[in-house]
């Protein structure tokens, strides 16, 4: 399932801040470095990090879905391995165990559990 990309609802609040600020004055400064063009570089600032995230996040789910195919791939080949191998030896021989098979004499068996009648 692929992550959630981020929204911001601060920096959507603070670019609607930043409208009210500049139809005050477009070169606002408040003193010490408080300035309508500070905070808007500061508001494009998290625009770009949370966009490098989101992409970042694209990328990751690109590479979970194909280390998903490769190791989905390892398993048929495994599988096919482990059947072509109990076709040439055997279901019940020493190779097929050593390719990791359980040998057909060594299986266990279900049992079944007796039933008590309460009469």
């Amino acid at each position: 399932m692929p992550r959630l990309k981020q929204n911001s609802e601060i920096i959507d609040r603070a670019t609607a801040r930043l409208a009210g600020m500049k139809s005050i004055n477009t070169n606002l400064d408040l003193g010490k470095g408080i300035t309508a063009l500070a905070f808007s570089a500061a508001i494009d600032l998290a625009r770009e990090r949370m966009a490098a995230y989101n992409m970042t996040l694209s990328h990751l789910d690109a590479d979970r879905t194909a280390m998903m195919e490769a190791e989905k791939a390892v398993a048929t080949m495994s599988e096919k391995m482990l059947i072509g191998v109990a076709f040439e030896y055997g279901k019940d021989s020493p190779e097929y165990a050593m390719a990791g098979g359980v040998r057909k004499s060594q299986r266990k068996r279900p049992t079944r559990k007796a039933v008590d009648k309460v009469a």
